[in-house]
Parts: structure tokens; C-alpha cells; sequence
């Protein structure tokens, strides 16, 4: 399963936001409203929970310095990553996208499309609001 938030304006820089996005403590501040937990497990490692859903681990799994911050499912019950991809706009702006991909059956899939998918979207969202 392959989704994609739409791309997003930011108001930091393409390196600001690299870092902001490689601390995992900074996604309890893009966290959708309908968060019940969230708490930093390791430096790169949280787990958080959504109404209504099961709790998630996630990890950072990549960085490409600095254009590409890569987590993932930090059990392989689960696997899939989240990738956010960062364009520099000019000097003191970037462009963010999210994308999820997973491989999930098809019943799990269309249990889960609509919930990750707004999710992604209320993260981006979150992040041009920086």
C-alpha cells in the first residue's frame, strides 16, 4: 500500500527542518489532536497512540542528509516506513511530502487506508504550521 500526503510549505529552512524531522521528540509537537500517548522510547525510537487505535512503534531507519527522513515500524508484525521527502523553496523555506508504505492484506488495507491516510495528512499539515 503506497500513500501520499499532498507537499507542504515550510518555514524553515531545508536543513532546519531535516533536523527537526531526525529528533523524535519534535513529532509530538505534528501529532493529530486525537493523540492519547506519545513518548520517546530512545533517541530514535517513540511510541504513540490514536484514539481508537492500537499503540505504534516507530524508529528513524534512514537520513539523507538532508533531503529524506525515513521511520519505520519498529515491530516487523507490521512492516511499513514513513518517508518524509524535503525540497529546498529558497534560503529560509523547504517543501515537505509524507509518504507511507506498507504491505498489508487486502482486508487490512482497507481497514487502514482511510485512518493513515488522515493521519499523514494531519502531519503535514502540522508541519507547515511551524
Amino acid at each position: 500500500m503506497h500513500i501520499e500526503s499532498p507537499k507542504t510549505t515550510v518555514n524553515k529552512s531545508q536543513e532546519e527542518l531535516f533536523n527537526f524531522l531526525s529528533d523524535v521528540k519534535n513529532f509530538e509537537s505534528i501529532m493529530p489532536e486525537n493523540t492519547s500517548m506519545f513518548e520517546v522510547l530512545t533517541d530514535t525510537k517513540f511510541a504513540f497512540a490514536l484514539k481508537g487505535m492500537p499503540e505504534i512503534v516507530l524508529e528513524l531507519k534512514e537520513k539523507n542528509e538532508f533531503d529524506r527522513v525515513v521511520l519505520g515500524a519498529a515491530s516487523n508484525k507490521l512492516p511499513f516506513t514513513l518517508t518524509a521527502d524535503i525540497q529546498p523553496v529558497d534560503g529560509t523555506t523547504s517543501e515537505v511530502g509524507l509518504s507511507f508504505e506498507g504491505e498489508f492484506n487486502a482486508m487490512m488495507g482497507m481497514m487502514i487506508k482511510g485512518p493513515i491516510t488522515s493521519f499523514i495528512n494531519t502531519l503535514t499539515e502540522n508541519l507547515g504550521k511551524l
